[in-house]
């Protein structure tokens, strides 16, 4: 008998997911990302990472879902950027693709299929889509002007083509020929003002060429039942319906299908066989031929209306696209398609104190993601708490740091590591790593409570989820890990260990129950998070990790105490998550500051100044100098070395009762609590500018540590900050995030240390840190560019940008 070491072969994948009768289906896309370059967050969060949360959650609940994306490979962009790398098309796009394949498997997403729209599927079911709109009459020819250069001897695409935007109001100069990214308008390369080729610079001219357009015009009846009873029925975001109202608004036109390039599908007509289809066109097409490369039965999946539901993700400049173009296409084919129920849609994710730019390289990239060495689960947190569903939101190092250490680290991380720690403990001090037995519980006062107010708290979860509120749905399921430390603390578990052991029990196994329930309900936000926890309960992810009505998942939330079983033994509980400490978030706002081409310079011209510097050290001094004339000089940076913000002593105060100075008409006498025994008397001159009504029971931020000075009779012990205009007319508070706890201190990334006791006047501290207190652009209020910052988030004042604050 032979003894071969050879390991066995792997499984067999699976078998391709296909629709089941009587199960609910859902086909899910994210927008095909652009293959031309590195995702960056704003791109990661405004699709593969919202649908892969959605996904995720549809495979908990026990539905039959299918994940289809893939990245979009034809087109002007990947010409361009082809020319610019110095080589052919495919070749980026083979480069590209896999970045993008990595970058999305650290961050944990979870695809069916990950395809790609530069195959044969897609140019089979493309010209097949195209063969029967020109059956079916959708289609005309016109002649259209292009723009051409003679110095490339080509026609231009309109993604070759930069120039001023013609809209009225839009102040962007460097408008792309199809689509300005500034106010969203959708153009045509001869709209625009002076216009540049992109590859030699010059200025194109007009010529005629022919071309394939479809008719929207006379799809618009098929379309506007199509919307109208879909777009309710579905639950569309109302970004999506805005944006697709506002297109219908402005009447419908013909739109180009053909472009002259050489990237693309081509068309299948002898007159235009030097023509691809134009990428508005193909790229939709892109989610059927990547189901196809995954199944040869895709049309159960894109063919079956009755038994399956569409669900589509994207940010907010590819919803015409998606909610016009593409519906047409698929209607006017006069074919059954399952067309898309729901769409979900992001606004803008901005960076610091601007936008996220691919085509710039400005803000942080899946790859820079990666080297942070910041787990991807905390990222996805991160998004996702921050994904702008309604309007646009702003990514900033000091918000993320905030988020980790006070809702993953101190909230959520020591809920459950208090939990296992204490059933880990051996008898005398805990249970030996085995849940123990809790009978009684559903009559225990606290537990009862507890109860109703997580099987409320699940509801409002499920609900949230179905309706695709996904920020909605992570914040519900994070308030279960609040209720879950106050009820733990509120028990004092500790001491009813000793004096209480049956009460202590049934506060344990529910907590540990508690646990189980978080893993499940975060899971479609933060999968590795959920699979660590597991493991801790000694429990298999492919066996546990379910949430279904099927196996009554969801009813034991009335009863969390019964989610896992007395007698069962957890494994070793370790801690979940790590701090973000001000240096590493200093560190990372200064290394991901300007753009990627301007980090590249930076770390050469740091490299070349090193070696310098190392240079300088192997060297001697000259004979001409001395020793003596190299010491610092008077006035050099180390005698005027820089006063730490971190001595203002700023903290998160409530206004608990403000009146007019009896005194003094400008004056208002404010009791402001600072986290203090009692409140402080504070007088602020602020009456012309905020009404008295608006100055009652309000958060503020306090600088406690100024000299108190009499006003007018009344001693004040502190200053409310208010930024002010640059005319001075106007004056809004500085106000703190919600969340943010009265008395807390307010800090400054990369600024640590204590405040001074009290800030006197000699030293001039104040008045030289005062000067570069500011709202940025963003109305963030900041020291020089770095955030007033809470546990809860950064501070802001509600409209003034720009403006100083005192």
């Amino acid at each position: 008998m032979s003894s071969s070491s050879s390991s066995p072969p792997p499984p067999p994948p699976p078998p391709p997911k296909l629709p089941i009768p009587g199960r609910r289906n859902i086909l899910i896309t994210s927008a095909l990302p652009y293959v031309n370059n590195v995702p960056h967050l704003g791109n990661i969060i405004g699709c593969v990472l919202s649908a892969d949360v959605f996904a995720r959650y549809c495979r908990l609940r026990g539905y039959n879902a299918l994940y289809i994306c893939g990245t979009d490979e034809y087109g002007t962009a990947t010409e361009t950027k082809a020319m610019e790398e110095k080589c052919s098309p495919k070749e980026i796009c083979d480069k590209y693709h896999a970045i993008h394949d990595e970058v999305y498997k650290w961050f944990d997403i979870k695809f069916d299929k990950f395809g790609r729209t530069s195959s044969p599927q897609q140019t089979e079911i493309c010209q097949a889509i195209f063969h029967e709109l020109m059956k079916n009459n959708w289609l005309s020819e016109n002649t259209m002007q292009q723009l051409y250069c003679d110095t490339c001897q080509r026609f231009l695409a309109d993604r070759l083509v930069e120039g001023a935007c013609p809209t009225q109001g839009c102040t962007n100069k460097a408008a792309r020929g199809d689509q300005c990214d500034n106010c969203s308008h959708m153009l045509n390369p001869t709209e625009l003002i002076d216009p540049k080729c992109k590859v030699c610079k010059n200025t194109p001219h007009i010529r005629e060429t022919d071309h394939l357009f479809l008719e929207l015009p006379l799809l618009k009846d098929k379309l506007v039942n199509y919307i109208n009873d879909t777009s309710v029925a579905g639950m569309w975001s109302q970004n999506a319906i805005q944006a697709t109202n506002a297109w219908l608004k402005e009447g419908l036109k013909p739109r180009c299908i053909t472009r002259d390039l050489k990237w693309g599908v081509p068309v299948p007509m002898e007159k235009y066989k030097d023509k691809v289809f134009y990428v508005w066109f193909d790229a939709p097409i892109g989610y059927v031929s990547i189901t196809a490369s995954y199944t040869p039965e895709w049309e159960k999946w894109w063919k079956n209306p009755d038994n399956v539901e569409l669900f589509q993700f994207m940010g907010k400049d590819n919803v015409p696209f998606h909610t016009i173009m593409f519906p047409s296409t698929l209607l006017g084919t006069g074919e059954i398609w399952t067309m898309m129920k729901t769409i979900s849609v992001t606004e803008y994710l901005n960076y610091e104190a601007g936008k996220f730019s691919k085509s710039k390289g400005i803000g942080v990239f899946g790859n820079d993601a990666k080297n942070t060495n910041i787990p991807p689960e905390v990222w996805r947190f991160y998004l996702l708490m921050s994904r702008p569903e309604a309007s646009d939101t702003l990514f900033t190092w000091t918000d993320l740091q905030a988020k980790l250490n006070s809702e993953l680290v101190h909230n959520l991380g020591n809920f459950i590591n208090r939990v296992l720690s204490f059933v880990a403990k051996p008898a005398g001090a805990g249970y030996g790593s085995i849940i123990p037995d809790a009978p009684g519980a559903e009559s225990h006062p606290s537990t009862s409570e507890l109860a109703d107010k997580i099987s409320k708290r699940v509801d409002q979860y499920l609900d949230a989820m179905e309706k695709v509120k996904l920020k909605q749905g992570l914040k519900i399921a994070m308030g279960i890990s609040d209720e879950g430390n106050a009820y733990l603390q509120g028990s004092e578990f500790w001491r009813l260990y000793k004096e209480d052991p049956i009460s202590c029990a049934i506060v344990i196994k529910t907590s540990v129950g508690l646990v189980y329930l978080l893993t499940c309900l975060l899971e479609p936000f933060m999968p590795s998070f959920s699979n660590e926890v597991l493991r801790q309960l000694n429990l298999s992810p492919e066996e546990n990790l379910s949430f279904s009505e099927e196996k009554g998942e969801s009813v034991k939330a009335k009863t969390p105490w019964d989610f896992l079983p007395a007698g069962h033994k957890i494994g070793r509980p370790t801690p979940l998550f790590e701090e973000l400490k001000n240096d590493i978030v200093s560190e990372y706002r200064k290394k991901y500051a300007g753009s990627q081409a301007e980090r590249s310079s930076k770390e050469v011209a740091d490299a070349e100044a090193t070696k310098i510097a190392n240079q300088l050290r192997s060297t001697t001094l000259s004979e001409g100098g001395s020793k003596k004339e190299q010491k610092k000089q008077p006035g050099s940076s180390k005698s005027k070395a820089e006063v730490s913000v971190a001595k203002l002593d700023i903290r998160v105060g409530l206004i608990r009762k403000a009146e007019k100075h009896p005194d003094a008409d400008s004056l208002y006498v404010e009791e402001i609590d600072v986290g203090e025994e009692d409140p402080r008397t504070v007088v602020s001159g602020l009456v012309k500018y905020i009404p008295l009504e608006e100055m009652q029971n309000r958060k503020v931020c306090v600088l406690c540590n100024l000299k108190p000075v009499a006003m007018r009779g009344i001693k004040s012990h502190a200053m409310v900050l208010a930024a002010s205009s640059d005319d001075h007319t106007k004056v809004e508070l500085v106000e703190p995030p919600a969340g943010a706890a009265v008395g807390e201190r307010v800090t400054f990334a990369g600024y640590s240390g204590e405040p001074e006791a009290s800030l006197s006047g000699k030293s001039k501290v104040w008045e030289k840190l005062a000067a570069d207190l500011h709202s940025n652009g963003e109305r963030v209020a900041c020291y020089k560019d770095v955030p007033f910052t809470t546990s809860a988030g950064v501070c802001k004042v509600k409209t003034i940008a720009n403006g100083e604050i005192r």
